[in-house]
């Protein structure tokens, strides 16, 4: 059976949306004609996406539902699997979840799949055009300035773009307590605030981040010691990193080293976002 195909390419944000958006990013996968499932596994991002080509499904109970583009995969606290064949094309927007909602002019929820109407579906035939011509810049320079000209309706909100801030140069490690004091509020404001703007806490979406980079270290060093990243990343002990990792992932770090180390973790960089 021919391995699935994948190409994978990053595009940074404009320096206008970077308080909002990671980075935007396009994806290319050359399945079988059949339908063959790939996995999304938790991180500290919310991704709106844009998928071209024979389409794409979610499995639930056992059922699966066709997703529309553009759909937003909110945080996740467990993998995902999403199923298409043949050629399968995305572009994403890798958002902040503090920001998404805002930025979207949609209520915060806690959902891991959104599926809403909104004007930037309208985006969907120019880009499907650029995709099919191969002009994945000009796609992606379209989305950009869409997002470019949301982002100038939305007010900033310096408080959470700091504990925002805060956040990401600790990885998730600092205590809620901290992330209050980098932004100069009181936790209990902090929490009211983050949670109204993203659906979720400070420690879940610290939670996320610290996972994210544990995982993203044993991918890159599989012999990495376990109680070693357990101290630098502020777990309690090998056995919470343990814990934790195997709730958002599913299998146990160990497990997860291994696989990376014989080469049998079939995941390409865009669904481990390695470059966050």
């Amino acid at each position: 059976m021919p391995p699935i195909k994948m190409h994978h390419q990053e595009f940074e944000a404009p320096e206008e949306l970077q308080d909002t958006i990671k980075c935007f990013w396009y994806n290319r996968r050359e399945a079988r004609a059949d339908s063959s499932g790939f996995e999304v596994v938790p991180d500290g991002y919310a991704e709106i996406i844009f998928h071209f080509g024979s389409g794409c499904s979610i499995s639930s109970d056992g059922v699966l539902w066709p997703l529309p583009s553009p759909f937003m995969m909110g945080l996740l606290n467990q993998p995902v699997i999403f199923y298409a064949k043949d050629r399968f094309e995305t572009i994403g927007i890798r958002c902040f979840p503090w920001t998404v909602f805002d930025l979207l002019g949609l209520p915060p929820n806690k959902r891991a799949l959104h599926v809403f109407e909104h004007p930037v579906a309208q985006l969907q035939p120019k880009l499907n055009a650029f995709v099919l011509d191969g002009k994945i810049a000009e796609a992606v320079a379209e989305v950009k300035q869409y997002f470019l000209q949301a982002r100038a309706q939305v007010a900033t909100n310096s408080m959470l773009y700091k504990a925002g801030t805060a956040m990401q140069a600790a990885k998730g490690t600092i205590p809620v307590s901290e992330v209050a004091a980098a932004a100069h509020v009181t936790v209990r404001t902090l929490e009211r605030n983050f949670k109204r703007s993203s659906g979720h806490t400070v420690k879940d979406v610290s939670g996320l981040m610290r996972f994210e980079q544990v995982r993203n270290r044993l991918w890159m060093d599989p012999n990495a010691n376990l109680a070693s990243l357990a101290h630098e990343f502020g777990y309690t002990d090998q056995s919470h990193l343990s814990r934790e990792f195997k709730r958002y992932s599913g299998i146990s770090p160990a497990a997860f080293a291994r696989k990376a180390k014989t080469g049998q973790q079939m995941l390409s960089d865009d669904l481990l976002n390695l470059s966050s």
